[in-house]
This record gives structure tokens, C-alpha cells and sequence, in this order.
């Protein structure tokens, strides 16, 4: 399997224990995440090289998030180094019908004052077959939408292929611009998008939509909407979540490849011990299923939503799941006894 490069940001995180809330909390438990790094640390589990291309402060904490990536066996010569903090976020876990709460802090973050041409793509892509990027890092600031471009331009010279997130963000695009204004032209190279359909449409421009992923024949005719406005795309993959409570999730998946609908089987998800990350293994198992076996979309998405599910039950950013464990679910074997 060839090389992936993911790129975004790092940062602390900075969570409530025992399911309090901010104002009842003395403590934090401190821990690294984000999403492009959690989709690298998904694919290292799985034994992809990846490499994670960032800009960290040069500092201690800057320092403690290279050791994070270090540990998890993602590659980070290509880091660079440069302003003043790291972003951090604050979680709130909820519980039952109390959904959890993210505040960011990461306003003027080493990678927020990332500045245009300061990173060499062509030499940080050239062992790399796959770039993956997501919506969060043009909505940190100009900048990084601006750095984020060269690289998708420098993917689609040397004919990598292009993968993203959509990842929208509300409490993030505050420095002026909008999706719409931003969006487009970053999708334009995408060869593989995970996302909502509404949120595709809204980001793109258009109209949002109300879509039923339950109906097949529809669904075609509102992908085909998104195809048409990036040309370079194949493949478009929906996570399905269906929220019961913040404690239990039922969760499944779509995905399109301009000729065909395939669909995964609803999960139950419960007891739900951290969801946030959960996209992100949705992804880092899309990418490993379609690199293992490109000609087999059906089983790429069945590994993707069965990695999202067992996210749901590991603390933190990251899914530390083994594919055993994935084949595992996929096969049937959910009964959650201890391994003797």
C-alpha cells in the first residue's frame, strides 16, 4: 500500500471527567486530537505509512504534541515550526439526553498564522498516493485555506489521490469568510468527499437539501448534484447517524461512486463512552478499505462504519482499534466478552 499524508492541526484537549459539566469540573484530563491526525493515527493502527504535516508552536506543549505523533508511529519529518501556542478545545462529555459541548480556543494558533509558502508540497508529497485533508482546516483562518490549496494543487499535479472531510464547523468560520466563499475551489481536486449531502450542497453554494437516505432512488439524483460541481470526484461516502441519546447512537452508512448506491447495516451504538472522533474513523476506515482493495466499495464502507461504531467506545480522539476487532463486527461478533 502506498503512502498517506494527512494535514491539519493538532491540538490539547481538554475534557471533563466523569461526565461533569464545565462548571462543576476542578480538573481536566489532558490528551491530543484533531481531525486530520486522528484519521493518521487510525491508518497507522491499520499499518499504513502516514505522515502528518502540521505547524506546531517551538515550544514544551508544541514539543508534547511531536512526542503524541511519535507514539502512535505517524511520521513527522515534515512538521514545521512557528507562532506562539497550540490550538486547544474544551469537551463537555453529555450523558443520556444531555448532548456533550466543544468550546475552542485556538484563535491565533501556530497553525491559524500559517503563512503561504512555507511548505515545499512537492517535496513533502512526493513518496505520498494519497492526500487527505477536511473542512476544518480553511475554516481556521485565510491562511491555512490558502496553504491548504497549495497542497491540493501540488496533490493533483503529481496525481495523488485527493480525499476530504467536509467537516463543518460553525463556531470556527469567523474570520470573515463562509464556506460557499472558501469550499469550492478546495473541492475542485477531491477525488473522495465524506459528508452530508445538505452540508456538500451548503458548502458548495447551493441550496441545502432535506435528504432521505433511506431512499435509494433518490439518493443518485442528489449526489450527482455534488459530482457536477467537482469534477474531479468518484467516490462520496455519508456517515448515518441517528441519535437517541448522547448515550446511544445507531449508526450506518452510504456511499456513491457515480454508478451505484451501497449501504451499510444500522449498528446500535451503546452504552456511547466518547463520540467525538468518530467521523474521523468513519474516514481513517474508508481510506484503508479502499486502499486494501480498491475495486470493493461495498467492504471499504462496511469496514468504515464498523470503525466508527467501535470508536464509540474509546476515550479520546483517536480509535485505537485493531482491524481483527473491525472484522470482527463486520463478521457478526459484537457480544463484547473478555478475550481469554
Amino acid at each position: 500500500m502506498g503512502k498517506v499524508v494527512t494535514f491539519g492541526e493538532i491540538m490539547l484537549r481538554l475534557s471533563t471527567e466523569r461526565h461533569l459539566r464545565f462548571s462543576q469540573a476542578k480538573t481536566f484530563a489532558a490528551s491530543y486530537g484533531g481531525g486530520e491526525f486522528n484519521v493518521a493515527v487510525s491508518l497507522a493502527n491499520y499499518g499504513i505509512p502516514v505522515e502528518f504535516v502540521t505547524r506546531l508552536p517551538d515550544n514544551d506543549i508544541g514539543a508534547c504534541a511531536l512526542k503524541e505523533m511519535r507514539k502512535f508511529n505517524v511520521e513527522s519529518k515534515n512538521v514545521i515550526y512557528g507562532g506562539d501556542r497550540l490550538g486547544l478545545y474544551f469537551l463537555e462529555t453529555g450523558a443520556g439526553t444531555r448532548g456533550s459541548k466543544v468550546v475552542y480556543d485556538r484563535a491565533n494558533s501556530a497553525m491559524a498564522t500559517l503563512e503561504k509558502n512555507t511548505i515545499d508540497w512537492e517535496s513533502v508529497l512526493k513518496d505520498a498516493t494519497w492526500f487527505h485533508w477536511s473542512g476544518i482546516t480553511p475554516a481556521i483562518s485565510q491562511a491555512a485555506a490558502e496553504v491548504c490549496l497549495e497542497g491540493l494543487k501540488a496533490a493533483h499535479k503529481l496525481g495523488i489521490t485527493i480525499s476530504s472531510d467536509l467537516n463543518y464547523r460553525s463556531k470556527l468560520w469567523k474570520y470573515g469568510k463562509q464556506p460557499h466563499e472558501v469550499m469550492p475551489e478546495l473541492l475542485t481536486y477531491s477525488n473522495l468527499i465524506s459528508g452530508d449531502i445538505d452540508t456538500a450542497l451548503f458548502m458548495l453554494g447551493k441550496d441545502k437539501v432535506a435528504p432521505n437516505y433511506m431512499n435509494e432512488t433518490s439518493l443518485p439524483v442528489l449526489y450527482d448534484q455534488i459530482f457536477e460541481l467537482c469534477p474531479n470526484l468518484t467516490t462520496i461516502a455519508t456517515t448515518l447517524r441517528y441519535s437517541v441519546s448522547a448515550s446511544h447512537q445507531r449508526i450506518g452508512g452510504v456511499l456513491y461512486d457515480g454508478k451505484a448506491i451501497y449501504n451499510a447495516d444500522i449498528k446500535e451504538v451503546t452504552p456511547v463512552v466518547d463520540r467525538v472522533g468518530s467521523g474521523d474513523a468513519f474516514m481513517g476506515g474508508l481510506i484503508y478499505g479502499l486502499l486494501d482493495d480498491q475495486s470493493s466499495k461495498q467492504r471499504a464502507l462496511n469496514i468504515a462504519v464498523a470503525a466508527c461504531c467501535l470508536k464509540h467506545t474509546i476515550s479520546g480522539d483517536y480509535n485505537l482499534i485493531t482491524l481483527e476487532e473491525i472484522q470482527q463486527l463486520i463478521s457478526g461478533k459484537a457480544s463484547g466478552k473478555v478475550s481469554r
